[in-house]
């Protein structure tokens, strides 16, 4: 199967579509703590679906796994173990930056080191599964125009984080204090810092199970499903990460129950904090005492679950059709993210009450991200069609 930039273009887009769109169902569990639902949703994202997809859409799943040496399956699992710590830390970003700076800064670090490091890497470790160093990417005309629309990308995301930030700066002391209760830049940008670094994990993992989708390959699954069974490894660590904190927060604040019970906590029953100073999960707001919709919690949370791992299904689909600029993909993924944040945002209102400059400065910053969609999707297309340096 050649590949087709053209196509791989789109299916980053669905897999960004559905990254910026998986919280919205959470919207709709009541009475539970965010450990509860927030786990529970992990099952489906990083075990339930992974291995789903992975049986029905792709050849000899566990033989394909078993095959691998060790090093591969310890990388692509430690590197997912790794980026667990990012998607942790995301949480702990939103309470000292808000959703929209924060969401800005932290999915820039990201994109920035997931998509440059693995090539600048390869100078120093030939070695490493990845097509091509940065000196050799930048050596040809595909190449060049390629890394602009990286260029481009980084761009469009520091002028959405601008746009963040004016908007918490327009906000009255009172609404500030109503909507970012703990704001602290200082503090957020080296949270964001490590999230970003953490959450690249996920492109480094990806690149380290490249002789798994190499083997299912063999195997006999189509190109563009041969991605589907790193990510049983790689999302194995992403869970082990998130389990334990989970695991630690539902003993904290006595929350496991709630999986079982239609009826909240008991009055008088004493629940210690998640929300104090360290804690990765918001804190748990009072709430009336009444019967808790637990089918629909279940199904939500499951929704949610389904839609985050679809992100990386859609991804892994279209990192096969980018060709030997596949390094970019984790760019179009975090620019196709942003961008339908921002336009969730816009349908939940949280932009209301800004003034017109920060809607244009948002506006300038979906422009930039689109183009560098087209760009990088224009590269990719000269290398396909071997366009000379």
């Amino acid at each position: 199967m050649i590949p087709t930039p053209v196509f791989g273009i789109p299916l980053h887009w669905l897999g960004g579509l559905a990254s910026g769109s998986f919280y919205v169902p959470y919207r709709a569990v009541k009475k539970w703590s965010w450990e509860t639902y927030w786990l529970l949703g992990g099952i489906f994202s990083w075990i339930i679906c992974p291995l789903v997809f992975a049986l029905l859409l792709t050849k000899d799943l566990f033989e394909v796994i078993a095959a691998q040496p060790p090093s591969t399956l310890f990388w692509t699992y430690f590197f997912g173990l790794l980026w667990g710590f990012g998607g942790l830390t995301y949480g702990l970003t939103m309470r000292y930056l808000g959703l929209s700076l924060g969401t800005g800064v932290a999915l820039g670090f990201c994109a920035a080191f997931g998509t440059l490091l693995p090539p600048i890497a390869k100078l120093v470790m030939p070695t490493i599964p990845v097509a091509e160093s940065i000196v050799e990417i930048a050596s040809s005309q595909a190449g060049r125009v390629t890394l602009a629309g990286v260029a481009f990308c980084f761009l469009g995301i520091a002028v959405a984080a601008l746009a963040g930030l004016k908007k918490e700066r327009e906000l009255p002391a009172e609404a500030k204090q109503a909507t970012i209760a703990e704001f602290n830049f200082l503090k957020g940008l080296l949270v964001a810092t490590f999230c970003g670094i953490a959450s690249a994990c996920f492109a480094f993992a990806l690149t380290a199970g490249n002789p798994i989708g190499a083997t299912s390959l063999s195997a006999g699954t189509a190109q563009i499903w041969s991605g589907l069974p790193k990510l049983v490894v790689l999302l194995w660590g992403g869970f082990t990460t998130n389990f334990i904190w989970c695991a630690i927060l539902l003993h904290r604040n006595r929350t496991g129950y709630q999986y079982f019970s239609s009826h909240e906590r008991p009055p008088g029953t004493l629940i210690s904090a998640a929300g104090t100073e360290g804690s990765l999960a918001p804190a748990p707001t009072p709430s009336a005492r009444g019967k808790v919709p637990l089918a629909q919690n279940y199904l939500f949370s499951a929704v949610a679950g389904t839609t985050w791992y679809l992100q990386f299904f859609f991804y892994t689909m279209g990192e096969t059709q980018m060709g030997r600029y596949g390094f970019a993909s984790w760019t179009v993924h975090m620019a196709s993210i942003i961008i339908f944040a921002t336009l969730w945002g816009w349908i939940l209102h949280e932009w209301k009450g800004s003034s017109r400059s920060v809607h244009a400065v948002v506006a300038a910053g979906m422009i930039l991200l689109l183009s560098s969609t087209v760009v990088i999707g224009w590269g990719t297309y000269l290398k396909a069609l071997g366009g000379a340096p």
